[in-house]
């Protein structure tokens, strides 16, 4: 498995499992234990997925893969951000995932009392709660807001990437304080199977569409995080390591950017 180092010096893999709208129960487990067998070693979730205990069960009855060697990743919701209760919440997330520590917690979206959110995190760190704090769908603005009121400097922001969406403004402020990108949606929420150009360059390799978009951001040095809960799927979506994109099929690729999210829109959204 491949890693990108982040800003503190740890070690994050470059390809995880996504557990969103995953269910509390054995959806989420069987589909963690597959990943971990596959190869794994990665796991975001987060409070307002509502699976927290499977993945801390999952996790608990992974006997071959101990907790110390998966890169856990959760996030504090918005109400909480709000509410001023980081830390409740943070405390909250670790009963439930039934560990003491993440190695990843992110605040979920940019909302008011972010910057003290960030504060808490911070002290969580010191604390030795979290190995890594970061942010959750911070574009350029609200990123320098965190900056600006924090000691840390985020390891991570976590955002909607994909071919059709770049994001080059907020990479840009992000490459240029070391911070990691992490995609969500890397697979366009299953819309990459429109795109006849995934499957065409897939061709040439012996790959899938999905395959050819994950090891697309896997060389825009971007974690990817696909998510499923079907083992075939998740073992596919785990085999990038054996083949490289040529620069032409990237900057194919490249071109096919047009700024279109299929997610919530981080300067414009209601929860």
């Amino acid at each position: 498995m491949e890693t990108q180092q982040l800003n503190n010096g740890l070690k994050m893999p470059s390809l995880g499992l996504g557990v969103w709208q995953s269910d509390n129960g054995e959806e989420t487990i069987n589909a963690i234990h597959w990943a971990l067998e596959a190869g794994y070693r990665h796991i975001d979730t987060a409070r307002i997925y509502k699976n927290e205990e499977a993945v801390g069960k999952a996790l608990a009855t992974a006997s071959s893969v101990p907790r110390d060697r998966v890169w856990l990743t959760t996030k504090i919701w918005n109400d909480d951000i709000r509410q001023g209760r980081t830390t409740a919440a943070l405390e909250e997330s670790l009963g439930r995932l039934k560990t003491d520590y993440v190695d990843l917690l992110l605040l979920h979206w940019p909302v008011d009392g972010s910057t003290r959110a960030w504060q808490e995190l911070e002290r969580a760190l010191s604390a030795g709660k979290v190995r890594s704090i970061g942010l959750s769908n911070f574009m350029a603005d609200d990123l320098e807001e965190i900056l600006q009121a924090g000691d840390v400097v985020p390891a991570v922001n976590q955002i909607e990437y994909h071919p059709y969406l770049v994001q080059s403004e907020a990479i840009a402020v992000c490459d240029e304080h070391d911070i990691v990108i992490t995609a969500w949606s890397p697979l366009m929420q299953g819309k990459f199977l429109e795109e006849p150009t995934f499957a065409e360059i897939g061709e040439e390799y012996g790959k899938t569409a999905a395959q050819v978009v994950l090891r697309w951001c896997l060389q825009n040095d971007v974690i990817a995080i696909p998510k499923s809960v079907h083992k075939k799927r998740i073992v596919e979506n785990g085999e990038l390591f054996d083949f490289e994109l040529s620069e032409e099929d990237m900057q194919r690729i490249d071109q096919l950017e047009r700024g279109h999210r299929f997610g919530p829109d981080p300067h414009n959204f209601d929860f």
